[in-house]
């Protein structure tokens, strides 16, 4: 069979919006509403986590060594395992909405333009996105971050240091973003799918 072909209802044991999902090769993370935290190793046995926050959790990524979890008021979490989690300072309040790593760093961003950079996933420093608006995802595309948010926002950058605005010739916010391996793919609302090149 295909894989994606047929999808198999699993029973994770919550009924919470769940809004992202990472996997390290061994372990399948997932966050949701008010702190949720799943963890599995196949996709279908899941046992729930103490995130220690009851907070919206938005997004989750694999940083190589860790997991890595952002959310509401400015929430970073990470571990080794998926299981046990430590807070880290993001030193905001705003909402971290998507977060990537290159080979380098991490980049976290979020409402009113924030970006975050972190080499190790513990130490986070903010970056000048030279915008206020928000920014709902980022990803790393081989060469460069890009990030994408309310207005039409598409930002770049080789290093997640130094931020450049693209024109993306719509001013509907854009919510997800997705690297291919060859192009980038970003799409928000009333109907708004970009791609790049």
């Amino acid at each position: 069979l295909t894989q994606g072909s047929i999808w198999t209802d699993q029973h994770p044991g919550t009924s919470k919006h769940l809004e992202s999902v990472a996997s390290s090769g061994s372990q399948f993370v997932v966050v949701g509403d008010n702190g949720t935290i799943l963890t599995s190793p196949d996709g279908r046995t899941w046992t729930a986590q103490n995130s220690g926050t009851t907070g919206e959790l938005w997004d989750t990524a694999w940083l190589g060594s860790q997991f890595v979890v952002v959310g509401a008021n400015g929430t970073i979490l990470t571990s080794p395992d998926g299981r046990a989690w430590t807070a880290q300072s993001s030193g905001t309040s705003h909402s971290l909405n998507g977060v990537a790593r290159s080979g380098l760093q991490s980049v976290a961003v979020g409402d009113n333009g924030i970006i975050l950079t972190s080499p190790d996933g513990f130490t986070w420093t903010a970056q000048n996105a030279g915008t206020s608006q928000s920014l709902d995802r980022v990803v790393w595309s081989d060469s460069q971050f890009v990030a994408v948010g309310d207005n039409g926002t598409i930002l770049t950058s080789p290093d997640g240091f130094t931020w450049t605005a693209q024109n993306a010739g719509t001013s509907h916010s854009l919510h997800r973003i997705v690297w291919s391996g060859s192009q980038l793919v970003t799409v928000g609302d009333n109907g708004t799918i970009l791609t790049s090149p």
